[in-house]
């Protein structure tokens, strides 16, 4: 295994971090409110970081959601990206390609996605034109309000593409507990374009999996990073709060915790790009994320004492996404249900 990013990974990344460092600060992030960062997006895309996902594969991604988690910034770049431009590359057609990609790689199309699976979407009149019905409904769609397509798992696990504004199609806007300009998602008869055959649903589950790992690995890596700063100066007793030993070890948890959610998530895209079976390695990456994600994002928040409760201060904002990752993740209990399973179900085979 090597996890060592290539040359055009890294600069890739230092870009994102750049733009990430400039744009999304605490004060624009306070105006901006629950409202995604047009601007952000603008920024992001012109400068061919969505684009660069093409080439970079998920682990490139996976290392720029680093730097997006690090701020969380207000944009909907992984869902973007797995569900739209990594999705429709390896399971599109020829002219689905040429025809939905271009739109993908600079922005002005955003993608989303149903996932995962809930047995709630029912496809009905699937002809010979790989066009069918849908109908059914979505509690929640993560950056469905900025959404031109939505990628949507039926009963079967096939995977249709969704316009978000043909008929029978509505979108109400819902509230998480991060601002992902989330929307109830209620399909009555609307048209899905199919994409992918077998395999595809849980290829793509997989790969968003990773992604949104990678994205809780720079929330926590950003929670921490506030926390060792606030405990470096903060003092008591006329000393910094960093000499106590509890607070060292409790940053120390934080750190070990946040490393493995990284080197999982690494792992699982690598093996992605390198054409390796991936699914269970995403799934660790997963409780990894959703379990270890929890703790580190509690920790910064305690290690910040009274501080910590002010809903207006930064270090509050990764706490919300790194609980609203661990619940999107599907939360650990779930993940490793499912991990025991599918290694269940290896052995058997």
């Amino acid at each position: 295994m090597d996890f060592a990013p290539t040359e055009e990974q890294s600069a890739a990344q230092g870009l994102a971090a750049r733009i990430f460092g400039d744009l999304s600060t605490p004060e624009r992030l306070a105006v901006a409110g629950p409202a995604t960062d047009a601007e952000l997006w603008k920024e992001l895309c012109a400068a061919g970081l969505t684009a660069a996902v093409e080439e970079t594969g998920l682990l490139g991604l996976v290392l720029l959601l680093e730097e997006q988690g690090r701020t969380t910034a207000q944009v909907p770049f992984a869902a973007s990206c797995v569900y739209g431009l990594l999705s429709v590359a390896r399971h599109g057609t020829d002219e689905q390609r040429e025809r939905l990609l271009p739109a993908l790689r600079d922005g002005t199309a955003v993608a989303t996605g149903a996932f995962p699976a809930r047995g709630r979407i029912r496809a009905d009149g699937t002809g010979t034109d790989d066009a069918g019905r849908l109908s059914g409904s979505v509690p929640y769609v993560p950056w469905l309000r900025d959404a031109d397509l939505v990628l949507v798992p039926d009963r079967e696990h096939r995977l249709w593409i969704v316009r978000t504004g043909d008929p029978g199609v509505l979108t109400e806007p819902v509230e998480t507990t991060a601002p992902w300009s989330a929307a109830r998602l209620v399909l009555d008869g609307a048209r899905g374009e199919r994409l992918g055959g077998a395999g595809a649903y849980e290829a793509v589950l997989a790969a968003a999996r990773t992604a949104f790992a990678g994205l809780q690995a720079g929330v926590c890596a950003g929670s921490l990073a506030r926390a060792v700063a606030h405990v470096n100066t903060r003092e008591q007793f006329g000393r910094p709060l960093s000499t106590k030993q509890g607070v060292l070890l409790r940053a120390a948890d934080a750190h070990m915790d946040t490393e493995a959610i990284r080197v999982t998530a690494y792992e699982a895209a690598w093996r992605y790009d390198t054409g390796l079976p991936y699914g269970p390695q995403a799934l660790t990456a997963a409780w990894w994320a959703s379990e270890a994600g929890k703790r580190v994002v509690h920790a910064g928040q305690h290690l910040h004492g009274g501080t910590g409760a002010d809903l207006d201060h930064p270090v509050h904002r990764h706490f919300l996404w790194g609980r609203q990752l661990d619940a999107y993740l599907g939360c650990g209990g779930e993940v490793l249900q499912e991990l025991g399973d599918s290694l269940v179900k290896e052995g058997t085979e």
